[in-house]
């Protein structure tokens, strides 16, 4: 046999122990590290798929876990609706998290054991159950130069505030003694105008990108896109998202001063950054006032869209806006996930939005191309109102189908009214333009179905990276847009007393409603002048709350009336008023404002729209097609009747261990789903509603499970805790 055929022994060849250890040593220092292990960032990864790899928590044992530890942030404040939306985030075995009086903590991950505390705040404005200011937060970013600088980023008031990550103290050097005012590098003077942050920001390499909270109303600032150092603080690009005369998108309003008198289209729900590339994913939302549109007319750009841009440099890479000309209040509600699905035989980087209306659009991360078709869709143009012009058509996604009902008919009448609830309801709603989706604004009533909060709400989905599969939990309750005309015209020898009403009807009656009883989630006022005077009344106005933007823009005497007016100050009403209005004051001035943010419920405050009112739903994003949908909650007021769902607040959370865990709900309970199939494994009831969404982390090889559990939505106590789940032992 020849030597060339002849196989070389193998005897004695295997690798030596030295070798071997070698090997490994340098496959352990090649291979990258698991993204998904930890939840350093909001939604817990930079690809914001609410996505871990942890499994020790699985589908057969997650019934054995209890409570590892609570934590109390000690202020919360039920008077105030206080709440807590915060998703915390895990970094090297300690938890950071933010408070209802946007306190951020640091916390021993493993026991709860408070490590540091800082108070945004000196003090707050009038003392107990008026905390003016204040925003709700959704979560913190972190920086770190790798050595020893770690830093934590988020929104206080209208400040972007850096805070030393290992002590809790202001960074000094950022900004001005450790924070940058939002209202400031705009363009335009927003010194009295209402802008703040309820997302985390978002950090690309030494720049931090953050978008901002304005008002919904005609006193909006512009939601203009901004990128600041992460060191100084420095302002170093900004987006028009309104566009500048000679930019793109200049044309798209009939109104060419919009850029320097319209507010809004502004990245309330977060973004998202590839960080690969480089390039920021940013939804936007409507541009003012959100429901009628006759001082915004034209598509608006670049209000309701996605907008790609270089994180580096703010450049526009490419847009696509999912409602022209939005006077529903339907911007997208979530920052949007990355993902990479199977399409057409090819692997592409993608990236998914879940919307209010309850569709999912996907495109091509480079290119903004869609991968499910998208049709213009002519709709109904007809309103009644002075001013307005609406489009005639809007993008439908083709797949996949929407995941929440988008039409309110008789036959949607909820069947478990009393006879007489439901002849009410059935009446009533005989009188409202319904339907059909995109049903324009009325005097008479018009059903908003999805509504104002979704569909899609805040929490935004969950998505599996190993199979592209969505998971999204949504409302199905319907509202009630009714227009009501304004009379913008002061009377001759004014007095406190009808310019205070007269100005409760242009700033005030959207949300607190005509008879001051309140609606949606807006408290009643009727009984303000039992808990404050009228000097605290015209704080609270400039100061804002929550929900409630700051009024700073109203003039003092304009305040002062409004004061007069709602505490019903005898000695107040009748004093002469007059106030001379400004070129801007003018423009803000709109024929019509709503009637509130009111669902459409019975006399007793039942849904009139039948159950499911929450929903859970999983859809194959490679193929569009839905694999399960489940309900999600339960009301209490329909005991022993099929499940009926919550309205929900909060997203869910997905784990390697085949579980999904989501809060959300205003029954108070978490629960934990078996992913692939929808079904309920374990529930366990929280102090209080966890209106957020959880984190999962692992702290020497055992994985928790933390929800914030705040309440104050939905009508539920408000609460100061964070709970932490883990298996018993």
């Amino acid at each position: 046999m020849s030597m060339l055929n002849k196989r070389p022994s193998t005897v004695n060849r295997q690798p030596s122990t030295a070798i071997t250890i070698l090997i490994i040593l340098l496959s352990a220092c090649t291979s990258k590290p698991d993204p998904y292990k930890t939840w350093k960032t909001v939604n817990g990864n930079p690809s914001g798929n609410k996505y871990s790899s942890l499994k020790e928590i699985d589908t057969s044992n997650v019934k054995q876990l209890t409570v590892a530890w609570t934590y109390h942030t000690g202020d919360a404040d039920t008077a105030a609706h206080s709440q807590i939306q915060c998703n915390p985030i895990i970094i090297n075995g300690i938890l950071f998290g933010t408070s209802p009086q946007q306190k951020l903590f640091a916390l021993d991950a493993s026991t709860g054991k408070e490590i540091w505390k800082y108070k945004p705040f000196d003090s707050v404005p009038g003392g107990k159950g008026m905390y003016f200011g204040l925003n709700s937060n959704r979560g913190v970013a972190y920086w770190t130069d790798g050595a020893d600088d770690e830093r934590l980023f988020y929104t206080a008031g209208p400040f972007l505030r850096a805070v030393n990550a290992k002590t809790g103290k202001a960074i000094d050097s950022f900004g001005i003694n450790g924070k940058v005012d939002l209202r400031e590098g705009l363009g335009v003077d927003a010194s009295d105008l209402f802008v703040t942050a309820t997302s985390a920001p978002t950090v690309y390499k030494d720049l931090v990108l953050t978008g901002t909270r304005v008002s919904e109303s005609m006193d909006a600032a512009p939601g203009h896109i901004r990128a600041y150092n992460v060191r100084t603080g420095k302002q170093e690009w900004i987006f028009h998202t309104i566009p500048y005369p000679g930019e793109e998108g200049y044309d798209s309003w009939e109104d060419k001063n919009a850029w320097k008198m319209t507010g809004g289209a502004n990245n309330w729900m977060g973004m998202i950054i590839d960080q690969k590339t480089g390039i920021a994913y940013v939804p936007l939302g409507s541009a003012s006032m959100d429901f009628y549109g006759g001082k915004k007319r034209g598509a608006d750009l670049f209000a309701d869209c996605m907008v790609a841009l270089d994180a580096n440099t703010g450049k526009k890479i490419w847009h696509y806006q999912y409602i022209h000309h939005d006077t529903w209040d339907w911007d997208p509600s979530s920052a949007p996930v990355l993902l990479t699905v199977r399409h057409n035989g090819n692997d592409i980087d993608a990236v998914a939005q879940t919307t209010k209306t309850g569709f999912v659009f996907l495109f091509n991360r480079a290119n903004g191309e869609p991968l499910f078709p998208i049709v213009e869709t002519p709709v109904d143009t007809v309103t009644g109102l002075v001013g307005e012009k609406l489009s005639p058509t809007q993008p439908i996604p083709q797949k996949p189908a929407a995941f929440v009902r988008q039409s309110f008919t008789e036959k949607d009448l909820n069947p478990y009214l009393s006879p007489e609830e439901f002849a009410d309801v059935k009446a009533k709603l005989a009188g409202y333009h319904t339907g059909t989706m995109f049903k324009p604004e009325s005097k008479e009533g018009t059903i908003i179905f999805p509504g104002f909060d979704g569909g899609a709400e805040w929490g935004g989905p969950a998505i599996d990276p190993s199979d592209a599969t969505l998971y999204i939990n949504a409302n199905e309750m319907a509202w009630i847009l009714k227009m009501i005309e304004i009379n913008n015209n002061a009377k001759a020898n004014e007095n406190n007393g009808t310019a205070g009403q007269r100005l409760y009807v242009q700033n005030c009656m959207s949300c607190h409603g005509a008879d001051r009883k309140g609606s949606g989630n807006y408290p009643s006022i009727l009984d303000e002048d039992k808990k404050m005077n009228k000097d605290q009344f015209v704080q609270f106005i400039g100061a804002g709350r929550r929900m409630m933007p700051a009024f700073t823009f109203l003039k003092p005497e304009e305040k002062e009336a409004i004061a007069a007016y709602v505490l019903d100050l005898k000695s107040e009403l009748n004093k002469p008023f007059h106030h001379e209005l400004s070129e801007l004051e003018k423009f803000r001035q709109v024929p019509y404002t709503i009637s509130g943010y009111n669902k459409f419920l019975s006399k007793s405050g039942l849904p009139a729209l039948s159950p499911p009112w929450g929903t859970l739903t999983a859809i194959d994003l490679n193929s569009g097609d839905v694999k399960w949908k489940t309900v999600l909650g339960e009301d209490s007021a329909f005991a022993g009747r099929p499940q009926t769902g919550t309205e929900n607040y909060g997203g869910p959370v997905i784990t390697a261990g085949g579980l999904l865990f989501i809060a959300a709900t205003k029954d108070g309970k978490i629960r934990a789903f078996n992913k692939r199939t929808g079904e309920l494994l374990w529930e366990a009831t929280l102090p209080n509603s966890g209106f957020a969404t959880p984190a999962t982390y692992e702290i020497n090889g055992k994985q928790f499970v933390v929800i914030a559990c705040g309440g104050g939505k939905l009508k539920t106590s408000s609460g100061d805790s964070y709970v932490a789940f883990a298996l018993s032992k």
